[in-house]
């Protein structure tokens, strides 16, 4: 059974581990999402992931099977009826198995209820058409903008801009 949660302060380790397990490095390549072959840097810190939490305008969502953590994702309020939806993952050891469709719906949820969102966005790298395909098949559509990678570096993909319109 899939328990949802909003995570703590306590939870940051444990939120990292699962993180960098599900994108980076030979254990995210068991699935499917991961950013293993194009990046090889650390995805997050622990100060980031513990001030997205302690942040009124984000929500950290987490998944939880017989209490080990199995999917995270992140909502931010951009304002202006928007919210963006970040750093979706899932363990790679149960991917494709609905847990990040599940994550999702309620990020979009949280989403409309917490921030008033009406549209919700999202980027990905363009260089994983197959990760851009799964988002439109949940309803995302590209905005037709794109925007460089984050974090100051030089890399060969941008990233494409999906959005969502969110009903109440």
């Amino acid at each position: 059974m899939i328990h949802f949660r909003l995570a703590k302060a306590e939870d940051v380790a444990a939120l990292r581990a699962l993180v960098e397990k599900a994108y980076r490095g030979e254990s995210a390549k068991r699935g499917w999402t991961h950013e293993a072959d194009l990046l090889d840097d650390e995805r997050t810190s622990d100060s980031e992931l513990a001030e997205t939490i302690a942040s009124d305008a984000s929500r950290v969502l987490l998944a939880e099977m017989d209490r080990a953590l199995v999917g995270t994702v992140t909502i931010t309020d951009l304002g202006g009826g928007r919210a963006y939806l970040g750093m979706l993952c899932v363990d790679p050891d149960l991917q494709a198995e609905g847990l990040g469709r599940a994550l999702i719906a309620d990020a979009e949820d949280t989403a409309a209820e917490q921030f008033g969102a009406q549209v919700m966005e999202m980027t990905v790298i363009d260089a994983r058409p197959e990760l851009i395909a799964y988002y439109e098949r949940r309803g995302y559509a590209r905005s037709g903008e794109k925007r460089p990678f984050p974090y100051d570096r030089v890399v060969p993909f941008d990233m494409v801009v999906l959005e969502k319109a969110l009903t109440s």
